[in-house]
């Protein structure tokens, strides 16, 4: 399919029936119509929601729609779609930042607290017998943040919208085949019309999908062994990286501790790059099957699709690559027609924290919150519009806002932060939810790095040290 039946449109808005059932998503102009004329209200500001207040589930023409789900470690892909016979067209799409991140630290950091109270004997605790077991199933915090996060949008858009199906990415690679020590073109996933795209979406996702002896990006990129195959190396994914043309042909077979002696500290780092796990990956790779087995006990029809596929299809329609248009090609398609112009980002922001006194660095209290989240009827995370008359920090501010006892507010836009915006200013646009939300632009596929040629994605390149 050719890049230019691609088109970009702008998001659809959520519609709900008078009882609040799920309708079609319409266009933001009849939305716009239909409210400007009475007929629907406002449910929630972001995602939009509207709600029609003389149409029924009963007396309407519901297609229905599906999600795509492109799982991450750091983000993770939702697209809203239909499909007409293989042939998709994007409605929607949000990209959900999660915070596992920050609650390992939490949780170390925690744990570093409570050892060294124990160290130095600071309060006395019977010692425990080590018969504790974690039940079956269990998952570390920081790893099942990601999968009830990512549960909690799915069971929000089958609220919003008709949700017929759902297809998520239950593989990535098989990191266990990958290194297990057999040929490349031996690997049985790597067969037929999806050859090589497994490897190449790992090495792509380790190496920062940039070249490792000149960390040039945006350009076509070669699979390049680190220990030449000519000189005893070996097909294993830990000897592959990613390298440029220029690079990939200078180093040719020249062993890598040649080729890097007058660089020392580069060669350090790509031996040290080649041998280390990809925590990201590891961290998707586990939460996967907990994630497939959540969305099965939604009752919908669930599909499974490699990361492979993913690209494969991305490769054929033209798409860039960002986590919402992943979600968009995930599993068996024919076409992608359309897509939205911009995606909303979902970052989890948490809600608050239960501690009210603030410890200064030596465990003194330095500040004491005051017992009620509530000020003046607002809470810190918010989503207010604050519109200041007169002064400096005069005009409209639309963000998430940080609450004070005092009625002095900081609200934080996609600008940045604005500090000292009285209360009386300030108006609601959707109470706190745990997630502080922005809007990006969707890649212009023009500017995406041309991966269809030289090793990644096309046609090798003629070198002899090409995987």
């Amino acid at each position: 399919m050719s890049e230019g039946a691609n088109r970009e449109v702008h998001p659809a808005v959520f519609v709900l029936d008078a009882r609040g059932h799920p309708l079609d998503p319409c266009h933001p102009a009849r939305a716009r119509r239909l409210l400007a004329v009475g007929r629907a209200v406002v449910v929630r500001h972001t995602p939009f929601v509207i709600r029609l207040k003389d149409r029924s589930v009963a007396g309407s023409v519901v297609a229905g729609v599906q999600v795509g789900i492109d799982p991450g470690s750091r983000h993770t892909g939702l697209a809203v779609f239909t499909d007409q016979a293989g042939s998709r067209a994007g409605r929607y799409a949000i990209q959900l930042d999660h915070r596992g991140a920050l609650i390992r630290d939490r949780l170390t950091s925690r744990a570093a607290y409570r050892r060294g109270r124990r160290s130095r004997n600071l309060r006395y605790r019977a010692p425990r017998f080590l018969n504790r077991t974690k039940p079956k199933g269990w998952l570390a915090p920081s790893l099942r943040h990601r999968v009830d996060t990512t549960m909690s949008w799915v069971v929000r858009l089958t609220r919003w919208a008709p949700v017929t199906a759902v297809h998520v990415e239950k593989a990535s690679f098989d990191t266990h085949t990958l290194s297990a020590g057999k040929p490349l073109e031996g690997a049985e996933y790597q067969q037929g019309t999806l050859a090589g795209y497994e490897v190449r979406e790992y090495l792509l996702a380790k190496w920062g999908r940039t070249c490792a002896y000149c960390d040039a990006s945006g350009i076509p990129l070669n699979l390049d062994h680190i220990h030449p195959r000519s000189r005893g190396g070996s097909d294993r994914i830990s000897n592959l990286t990613l390298a440029c043309i220029p690079c990939n042909q200078t180093k040719n077979a020249t062993l890598v501790e040649e080729f890097l002696k007058t660089r020392p500290e580069l060669l350090t780092k790509i031996l040290k790059q080649a041998k280390a796990p990809l925590r990201d990956a590891a961290a998707v790779n586990t939460t996967r099957w907990a994630l497939w087995q959540a969305l099965k006990a939604t009752g919908l029809p669930v599909a499974g699709a490699s990361g492979g596929r993913t690209t494969w299809n991305r490769s054929r329609t033209g798409a860039p690559k960002s986590h919402t248009l992943d979600a968009l090609h995930v599993g068996h398609l024919d076409t992608v027609t359309i897509w939205p112009s911009t995606a909303l980002v979902a970052k989890a922001a948490g809600r608050g924290s239960y501690a009210r006194t603030i410890p200064d660095r030596y465990g003194f209290p330095r500040i004491v919150r005051p017992r009620s989240k509530l000020h003046h009827g607002f809470q810190t995370g918010d989503l207010v519009r604050a519109n200041v008359p007169a002064g400096k920090k005069a005009g409209v501010h639309v963000g998430r806002v940080l609450v004070r006892s005092c009625g002095s507010f900081d609200i934080t836009t996609r600008y940045g932060r604005v500090s000292g915006i009285n209360h009386r200013h300030v108006r609601h646009l959707q109470r706190a939810d745990g997630y502080g939300y922005t809007t990006q632009k969707e890649a212009d596929r023009h500017d995406r790095p041309v991966r269809a040629c030289s090793g990644l994605g096309g046609s090798p390149a003629p070198d002899s040290s090409q995987a």
